[in-house]
């Protein structure tokens, strides 16, 4: 088991490729990049995983999927909230 770390995007919804049952742990800026790092079987077969981003104050959908994380950009001045969706 290894944490690995990939870059994402700030955007509402995203499709990342990981390592089958891999926990995600946490996502945050590191320097001006938005990351996501997760708990690994660096032998495990890879899936795919849904993300979606939403900003404090914009519209969401009743079922937001499961809560990863909230980060901040811009010093502060943008606040977004990271959540998993089955894919």
């Amino acid at each position: 088991m290894k944490i690995w770390k990939w870059e994402i995007e700030v955007t509402d919804h995203q499709v990342l490729t990981l390592p089958a049952m891999a926990q995600i742990l946490d996502v945050q800026m590191q320097g001006d990049k938005c990351c996501l790092w997760a708990l690994c079987d660096e032998k495990a077969e890879y899936e795919p995983r849904k993300l979606a981003i939403y900003g404090t104050g914009n519209p969401m959908p009743n079922n937001t999927g499961e809560y990863i994380a909230t980060f901040q950009m811009a010093g502060g001045e943008l606040v977004f909230h990271a959540f998993e969706f089955d894919v």
